[in-house]
């Protein structure tokens, strides 16, 4: 394939089926064993972003739960072969939207994606990544240029298509850590160079702290933002930690400002959710999973340019394209339907954690993610044991501590939290990461005694 193709001829060759076809004659990318699969019955939605043109698969791959393997020191890494094979299924079935960030995977994401998209003819995918300066209390302007810089470099390329800053969640943390230091002038100076081609914002927070940010549109023109958005936070957002996603949408949409989600399955919760909400959703359509009502009750909301999913096996991302290939927008009588979950999601007492990894790594080696995910599992699955006077109580509580040590190691568990909070400001649902952790080792230990 001739690598200086444009992207508008690229796409004009045959949509998807010319990514496919197109990968093969350049790299010829490894089979896979479900290459063979039906995946919906169209051709992957396109959203085309007014301010560029750019044409945006909806459905977006997120970069931030690659799948690892441990190297021969024992030391996590992401599994290369794994992430090709993801990517080459992708790009097969038109996803040309990739979303990385210099924090994801402890440093790792942006290498490993980079590496397995530099195998496809660049204008054939937009690559978006994230200046994370999260880290200090005053970050440098010489970091941020260098981080920039280091996401050229993984990603291979002399320009960025979409480029967010990190995380903001009010006007004072973008003084903080983009306007004192300089950093904004330099990345609008990169915009016009055209190393940049779109630059936006990541949000986390309240209201007000949106309100802020929109309010500096006029002087920095804020190509697009991503926010948190699914059908509980639509209208149920916790507001101790985020902003009803309905606001958000309102805002940007008024603003005519395309907009890109995180989150749509709120870290996984919203395709494992309680048995009596899958009973409903299985009523409903039986041959759709629970993950695609969840990305069509987004993906029906057309300032949305593209949905970002951090799909670690394949059976999620075969899952998802068959959601968004020959994508159905869902009529107001399912938006009222996916209301009525949102109602049934918020009644179920679980920890908000979304398993971004922000948290970690935990200098007392507690595998923070895990402990919750476990105990969300619990709670989801109805197996959670309440008291002795409880049906199959001793048997409950003998499932819950077996299943517990068999998913999070000793040394990891919450009993070794000190409280000393350094995951607690790195985390972007605000969650209390030390108190949840408490909690659950209060809990956890009641179970030990037999004392509930």
């Amino acid at each position: 394939m001739d690598k200086n193709i444009t992207r508008r001829d690229f796409l004009k060759i045959g949509g998807a089926g010319a990514l496919a076809i197109g990968a093969a004659a350049a790299c010829g990318p490894k089979k896979t064993a479900v290459s063979a699969l039906q995946t919906g019955d169209g051709e992957m939605e396109y959203r085309i972003n007014p301010k560029s043109g750019d044409k945006v698969s909806l459905l977006g791959y997120g970069c931030m739960r690659w799948p690892m393997i441990k190297d021969a020191d024992g030391k996590d890494i992401v599994d290369q072969e794994k992430v090709d094979e993801l990517i080459d299924y992708a790009i097969a079935h038109g996803v040309n939207y990739f979303d990385s960030a210099p924090v994801y995977l402890q440093g790792q994401s942006e290498a490993a994606t980079g590496k397995s998209l530099s195998r496809y003819p660049r204008e054939s995918y937009y690559v978006a990544t994230k200046l994370s300066n999260t880290r200090g209390f005053e970050p440098t302007l010489e970091e941020g240029i260098e981080m920039y810089h280091k996401s050229l470099e993984y990603f291979r390329t002399d320009y960025l298509d979409y480029f967010l800053l990190h995380n903001i969640g009010s006007g004072a943390i973008f003084e903080r850590r983009f306007v004192r230091n300089g950093l904004i002038d330099f990345l609008v100076k990169e915009r016009e160079a055209g190393r940049i081609k779109n630059l936006g914002f990541s949000f986390h927070g309240q209201a007000q702290g949106f309100d802020e940010l929109l309010a500096l549109h006029d002087k920095y023109h804020w190509d697009f933002i991503q926010i948190q958005m699914n059908y509980v936070d639509w209208t149920h957002a916790d507001p101790r930690r985020n902003t009803n996603a309905e606001y958000l949408y309102k805002r940007l949409d008024e603003l005519q400002i395309p907009i890109t989600i995180m989150e749509p399955l709120l870290g996984g919760q919203l395709s494992n959710v309680p048995m009596n909400v899958m009973t409903k959703f299985k009523e409903r359509d039986p041959n759709a999973s629970v993950a695609s009502w969840a990305f069509r009750f987004v993906g029906s909301y057309p300032r949305v340019l593209s949905v970002l999913s951090g799909m670690t096996y394949m059976e999620h991302l075969v899952d998802n394209c068959k959601t968004f290939n020959g994508f159905h927008p869902m009529d107001d009588d399912e938006k009222a339907f996916m209301e009525e979950m949102a109602v049934l999601m918020r009644e179920y007492p679980t920890v908000p954690c979304t398993n971004c990894k922000y948290c970690m790594p935990c200098p007392y080696g507690i595998d923070i993610p895990t402990i919750f995910a476990h105990y969300n599992q619990q709670i989801n699955d109805g197996s959670v044991p309440q008291n002795s006077a409880q049906k199959d109580y001793r048997r409950l509580r003998k499932q819950f501590l077996t299943t517990y040590d068999k998913a999070v190691p000793t040394l990891r568990q919450a009993d070794h939290c000190i409280g000393c909070g350094q995951c607690q400001v790195k985390c972007p649902q605000s969650i209390r990461i030390p108190n949840e952790l408490q909690r659950i080792d209060r809990y956890i230990e009641q179970l030990k005694q037999d004392t509930l």
